[in-house]
């Protein structure tokens, strides 16, 4: 009853459709750990009821083997009382003779009785023969669905630190995203660009400052110009002053402000 309990449980474990079993998991791995456990276990107890069983089937081939041997060994002793009955017989010594054949007898009967165990053994050892077979083969087949859950334990457990590890890092450079301004990374790039905005305004402001005093310059040239050519006039002859006279009457010199009407009068 034992024997036949475990080989059932065996065959079912043995028809096992891991995959199957996994998708209805809600923890797979979990799953996988408690099944691991589970097959490792009852390939012990199959291992030794299997070995129990092959050694009780040994006995029963010694047993029978030992019949077949006796058998052979009483047919001799028959044999051989059986012609030392008739080497008396010759001689005229029936009384030997008679008990010498009731030797042969007894040994013909044992012989027989040999036989008679051997033969009704010969079933049980067919019926061991084929339950070991069975129990091999089907702790075989739960050796395979072992090495078979064992790797599917390890490739689940080593793509879950592969996750894990793909999420530590992706929620790292979620955390350094320069693109996000409430990042330190993104606070200092605000501060640099702040600062570089700074300098351009700067130099716009020093640019414009030195063109108003390149301009100031050159209208302080021409102005200079203006009045050496006027006095290098004035000593070359006679010539008029422009706009003669006391004033314009808004409070500036004479000639201070020339008019286009003013060159009509020269």
């Amino acid at each position: 009853m034992v024997k036949q309990s475990i080989f059932g449980r065996m065959a079912q474990l043995a028809k096992a459709n891991i995959n199957s079993l996994l998708d209805q998991a809600e923890n797979p791995q979990k799953m996988l750990d408690q099944m691991v456990r589970d097959y490792t276990n009852n390939i012990a107890e199959a291992e030794s009821a299997v070995a129990q069983t092959i050694g009780n089937l040994r006995m029963l081939q010694d047993d029978y083997n030992e019949d077949l041997k006796n058998a052979q060994d009483w047919g001799t002793k028959a044999l051989a009382a059986s012609r030392k009955a008739d080497e008396y017989r010759a001689k005229g010594d029936i009384v030997d003779a008679e008990k010498f054949d009731n030797l042969a007898k007894v040994a013909l009967q044992r012989q027989m009785g040999s036989e008679s165990e051997a033969k009704a053994s010969a079933p049980s050892i067919a019926s061991q023969v084929e339950v070991v077979d069975r129990l091999k083969h089907g702790l075989d087949q739960m050796k395979g669905k072992l090495n078979e859950l064992t790797s599917k334990r390890n490739e689940l457990v080593a793509r879950s630190k592969t996750a894990a590890a793909q999420t530590q890092v992706h929620d790292a450079l979620k955390s350094i995203n320069i693109m996000d301004p409430t990042s330190e990374v993104g606070r200092f790039e605000e501060k640099i660009r702040r600062e570089e905005a700074k300098v351009r305004g700067q130099q716009e402001l020093a640019e414009s400052s030195l063109d108003a005093q390149f301009n100031s310059l050159e209208d302080l040239g021409e102005q200079t110009e203006i009045e050496a050519r006027l006095a290098a006039l004035k000593s070359g002859g006679p010539a008029a002053a422009i706009g003669t006279g006391n004033g314009n009457g808004n409070g500036k010199p004479a000639g201070s402000v020339v008019e286009e009407s003013d060159f009509d009068r020269l």
